[in-house]
């Protein structure tokens, strides 16, 4: 019974522990995406990213990476800028776990049998925005937004990043409707 127990409470942490990076994006269906060939930086709006500078380095590579794997140059005199912005949240999940024979609960779940016991587990959920800007007219026309667990170890902390960007921007440009 205790394995069984063990086993259950391992498959709900690995379970949460995979989760993944869940992705939106919106834009302006009047804009022509193709016309975009270069891309900065807002420095303003980077700035003002409420996260660890190292961080904010991460996420910049992350998005230079895709950028450029997507055709898009780096320029002084851009055609797009890029900004984003990150917001974040402590979730704290309380999980009820009890065994034993009770009438009317069947085997395996009943809280008045061998008595129950209540996990307690925290983690920290962020969103990461980015956000493309037409440089001429300084209008925003695409955002994408990802949504899942941070890493807090170091060594994950730069996968997960790259997970939350390349998902983000997979969804740009926006196909085009026929």
């Amino acid at each position: 019974m205790k394995t069984l127990k063990l086993l259950s409470l391992t498959l709900l942490f690995i379970l949460g522990a995979c989760s993944t990076v869940r992705v939106d994006a919106d834009y302006d269906n009047n804009v022509d995406f193709s016309q975009f060939k270069t891309y900065a930086y807002q420095k303003s709006g980077i700035d003002k990213a409420e996260i660890s500078d190292l961080d904010k380095k991460r996420i910049l590579r992350a998005i230079d990476t895709q950028m450029q794997a997507k055709g898009y140059t780096k320029s002084e005199t851009p055609d797009l800028l890029v900004n984003i912005f990150t917001k974040e949240r402590e979730r704290v999940d309380v999980n009820q776990y009890s065994a034993g024979w009770g009438y009317g609960w069947g085997w395996g779940w009943n809280p008045y049998m061998w008595g129950g016991r209540n996990y307690v587990t925290t983690s920290t959920e962020g969103t990461l925005y980015i956000d493309l800007i037409d440089a001429k007219k300084k209008e925003l026309i695409w955002q994408g937004k990802g949504s899942g667990y941070l890493e807090q170890s170091r060594e994950k902390k730069e996968e997960r990043i790259n997970e939350f960007v390349s998902k983000i921007l997979a969804q740009f440009p926006p196909e085009k409707k026929q």
